[in-house]
């Protein structure tokens, strides 16, 4: 594992997997009906080039360790910053949920939608966390890599379980201990994002897909299958379907999978490797089938009745969303009673039939169906326990295996 003060400069192959998943990945998809929202603009005006260009320096404190000075008490407030449309708001600008918290509580929630893709907002708070300094805000959402670097560099606070008592009864079981996070001792998800497969009927001669075999091997399918630009769900389903655990991969595991997924591109079996823009080829039928991510699909099935998914039974990959506390954040206690309210079930229910990911909290489906209850039995965002034990996360990687890992997923899709 990497230590806590080595300098965290990306090299080029991380580089190349970032501007890839900016362009036609999940960095590039909308929060309501893709995946993420878009940032390359931003980062392209010097997010990026903050990363690429500087390490992180070796001094300053180290939030995991020192708990900052907490004014929660005396100031009745805390600032949330999120990623855009990830929060539940009416038409006229509302946001009820918050606004229940502050009735409830007190607190004043300050909430900001200024996270535009990873990268950038770590370029942004990179240096005042490295000084040992308040960032401005008390609570951040991140995605579970940067969340496991910034844990690693001890750049956020260890949650007290006594101001969780909802968060630490509730959490679904499938999200309670990943590797990056034992014990979710620095963190609670705020949804997770699952990769699966998806077909178009109608330009399978109403076959099903269903396995990443299929994908590959079924030359009925030949020329028409899509596989994503992200490389920890390509190449974490095709090692699941390999009978590999993606949260114990090896080098010579991701070689043999790398070597598999050549072989199905060498005979010309996969159309491309795609971001975001799968979903208007799997919609055409330019694309029988594709591995996709799973909150696009309860739209695409909206607007197209041919589209099908499938849970592979060899399992599926799925990355989370994180709420974290950054060091020296004024309001700690303030924070953490707001992630324990975002996991009492009936407010867990309000996000989930907003934004339309799968939910973490245990206890929701009552809630939810009094919402939507068709939203309650969408497996796409509250899998059931048959579902929810085919779930598997990429295991962390250091920056040397990453580097090695995403040149060659970028050699095998000409990235």
């Amino acid at each position: 594992m990497e230590s806590r003060h080595e300098p965290e400069s990306l090299s080029a192959p991380q580089l190349a997997a970032v501007r890839r998943s900016m362009t036609g990945g999940r960095m590039a998809l909308s929060r309501r009906g893709l995946l993420r929202a878009g940032g390359a603009g931003a980062l392209a005006a010097g997010g990026l080039g903050a990363l690429s260009g500087c390490g992180i320096p070796p001094a300053g404190r180290t939030g995991a360790d020192s708990a900052a000075d907490d004014h929660s008490a005396e100031e009745k407030r805390v600032a949330f910053s999120n990623w855009t449309e990830y929060m539940d708001e009416t038409k006229g600008g509302r946001r009820p949920t918050l606004e229940e918290f502050r009735r409830r509580t007190g607190i004043t929630v300050k909430y900001t939608e200024d996270i535009n893709d990873n990268v950038e907002f770590f370029g942004k708070i990179k240096p005042q966390l490295a000084a040992g300094q308040d960032t401005g805000r008390d609570l951040i959402c991140v995605t579970d890599w940067l969340a496991a670097r910034m844990i690693r560099l001890g750049w956020v606070q260890t949650l007290d379980a006594a101001n969780l008592p909802h968060a630490y009864a509730n959490l679904a079981a499938e999200f309670r201990d990943p590797d990056w996070d034992p014990g979710r001792a620095h963190s609670y998800p705020w949804t997770g994002i699952p990769a699966v497969i998806a077909y178009n009927k109608k330009a399978t001669g109403g076959r099903s897909v269903t396995s990443v075999s299929q994908l590959l091997e079924d030359p009925r399918l030949k020329g028409r299958i899509g596989l994503l630009t992200e490389m920890r769900d390509t190449v974490g389903l095709t090692l699941l379907d390999m009978g590999k655990r993606p949260e114990n991969v090896t080098a010579d595991d991701f070689g043999a999978a790398i070597a598999r997924l050549r072989q199905a591109s060498d005979r010309g079996q996969i159309r491309r490797f795609t971001g975001n823009d799968y979903t208007g080829d799997l919609t055409r039928g330019d694309l029988a089938a594709c591995m996709a991510w799973a909150g696009d699909l309860i739209q695409l099935q909206a607007d197209n009745p041919e589209i099908e998914f499938a849970i592979p039974d060899a399992g599926y990959m799925t990355a989370t969303d994180n709420l974290l506390i950054p060091a020296a954040a004024r309001h700690k206690k303030n924070a953490e009673r707001l992630i324990d309210y975002y996991y009492e079930p009936k407010v867990a229910a309000k996000i989930a039939a907003y934004i339309n990911y799968v939910c973490p909290v245990d206890g929701v489906r009552a809630e939810l169906a009094k919402i939507d209850k068709g939203l309650a039995d969408n497996p796409l965002i509250l899998p059931d326990e048959e579902m929810a034990a085919k779930s598997h996360a990429f295991r962390s990687l250091s920056s040397k295996e990453e580097t090695a890992f995403e040149d060659a997923f970028a050699k095998l899709t000409g990235a």
